[in-house]
């Protein structure tokens, strides 16, 4: 059977990249799922210097081991500022130091959501530019918009983002 992991890019307890990985990951049939919370990986801030004189902080060892045990990869942004949130930025570093090729060519499916209209477009349109250059093999990419008009009870409430949704999910199916 195969593994897949699911993270949010945020550390916000109640986070709603954090639910709609979730619930994304939870479609995907005949896996076993990890949903990863960032806050099991706290990580000092990088820095060159950090990493000469300590080396690498064994919770980005850790990530990178869960990315490498897993099969595919979900992953929804939280969007700070037109960018990605620090405590993921963070992690990105951290990880992409112990492993350049960092998401391995995992299949993985890019998602974000905000409170707002554009549903954390920007970061994704961020994340969809860059990661590529790190071996992520993104096969399917969603955003929710106004996160708490269309997720309700647990998942997405309106019908079309809901289609959207899943065929996003089917086409990470396919690539696992």
């Amino acid at each position: 059977m195969k593994h897949i992991i699911a993270f949010a890019g945020s550390n916000s307890k109640q986070s709603i990249n954090k639910q709609l990985a979730g619930f994304a990951a939870s479609l995907v049939k005949d896996v076993t799922v990890d949903v990863l919370d960032l806050n099991d990986f706290e990580l000092p801030l990088y820095s060159v210097d950090v990493e000469q004189e300590d080396g690498f902080p064994e919770n980005a060892k850790r990530f990178v081991e869960a990315i490498k045990n897993s099969d595919g990869i979900i992953l929804s942004l939280a969007e700070h500022n037109g960018a990605y949130s620090v405590v993921f930025k963070n992690l990105f570093d951290w990880i992409s130091r112990i492993e350049q090729k960092t998401f391995l060519n995992k299949p993985m499916l890019l998602m974000a959501t905000s409170p707002g209209a554009r549903g954390g477009a920007t970061v994704l349109d961020i994340a969809k530019g860059r990661f590529p250059y790190h071996d992520a093999q993104i096969v399917g990419a969603f955003s929710l918009p106004s996160f708490y008009a269309n997720f309700a009870e647990g998942k997405v409430s309106d019908e079309a983002l809901n289609t959207q949704l899943l065929e996003q999910v089917k086409k990470f199916e396919d690539a696992l």
